[in-house]
């Protein structure tokens, strides 16, 4: 058996999780997005000390988890997995050492991975293996890309297209405080959409350019000037309504990219992650029109679509059953760590 331990620190949640033989024994979280609520986004220095705070408990919890479930100890485990980028430095910063700190006292090897790529690999603990090659949709604060992954154990991955300006989840996050919703923007949007219509003919930003790129600013400035001049004219702004309409626009571009990457290659499976993969209109849209292209679609539950621990486990023992050579423990993070491959070498 092979039991790996997973850190993921690049943000502001603290995950620890702990994988064996591809199952998910445990997947322990802090979340510091409370303390950036105030400042309407994540400070790196707030999330940075939240980590240090954080993750010896978080550690303990998880083994406190993995113990219940299947009697694992910190003494069984038989790889370190941590996310060594991109992210915000700081913050990968504690991760990277505690995961260091952990493998060299449990004398086991170092996985340096990719963040997009565990995004990926946590797919597998819900639906198995993945087949090769897969395109995925990766849709976060953060990122938003396409990419071709052909083996994320080691076979290079290859970039599709990505955002040229804000990503998916930077603009709900925007045109939330817009609306005067909380923080993390992307359900509190949701939430409003449900009671919505879409009746705001929002643009679709690189919509019919021919690239598989994506842009979300011009959005999200059409929808500031939208409720702006609503203002301005004294009519009330239907929340509702704006929030149906923006997010329509975004779940129609990501999909419709998403399904015309798959086309352009032959590939008949797509999988979709990251946070914005929890946005329920946006896997409504991917299932449609995935069933209309005669495309599988595998898109994580909720609660795994957001950063965790349990994603870095799931890719460290991808890498540890494939043999890929461990980390070495000068080890560095990384926060524009190029997506290459799935393993980080320094």
């Amino acid at each position: 058996m092979t039991t790996v331990l997973g850190f993921e620190t690049s943000c502001d949640e603290t995950g620890v999780g702990i994988v064996r033989d591809g199952e998910l024994l445990a997947d322990a979280l802090a979340s510091s997005v409370d303390e950036h609520a105030r400042f309407g986004g994540v400070v790196p220095e707030v999330a940075a000390r939240a980590h240090v705070s954080s993750i010896v408990p978080t550690v303990e919890r998880a083994v406190e988890l993995a113990g219940e479930r299947a009697g694992v100890r910190l003494a069984d485990v038989d790889a370190v997995a941590v996310t060594a980028g991109p992210g915000l430095a700081g913050a990968l910063l504690v991760g990277v050492a505690a995961a260091k700190a952990y493998a060299v006292a449990l004398g086991v090897p170092l996985l340096g991975v990719h963040h997009l790529a565990a995004h990926v690999a946590v797919d597998t603990l819900e639906h198995g293996p993945l087949p090769q090659p897969v395109v995925a949709l990766l849709v976060s604060g953060g990122h938003s890309s396409l990419l071709r992954v052909p083996d994320l154990a080691g076979a290079p991955v290859e970039p599709l297209g990505a955002t040229v300006d804000d990503a998916a989840g930077e603009a709900f996050d925007k045109v939330a405080r817009l609306l005067g919703l909380p923080f993390p923007g992307g359900p509190p949007i949701d939430r409003e959409a449900r009671s919505g219509q879409v009746s705001i003919a929002f643009p679709r930003g690189k919509a019919a350019d021919g690239t598989l790129d994506f842009s979300f600013s011009g959005l999200k400035t059409a929808v500031a000037r939208w409720v702006e001049a609503r203002r301005r004219a004294g009519e009330p702004v239907p929340v509702a309504d704006v929030a149906a309409s923006f997010q329509e626009a975004v779940a129609d571009v990501l999909t419709a990219k998403a399904v015309a990457a798959c086309r352009a290659d032959g590939i008949n499976t797509l999988v979709i992650g990251g946070g914005v993969a929890a946005n329920s209109r946006l896997r409504a849209l991917a299932q449609q029109r995935c069933e209309a292209a005669g495309i599988r679609l595998r898109v994580p539950r909720p609660g795994l679509c957001t950063d965790n621990g349990a994603m870095v486990a799931a890719l460290g023992y991808l890498q540890v059953e494939a043999g890929v050579t461990p980390s070495p423990l000068d080890l560095g993070a990384d926060p524009a760590l190029p997506l290459v491959r799935s393993a980080a070498r320094s």
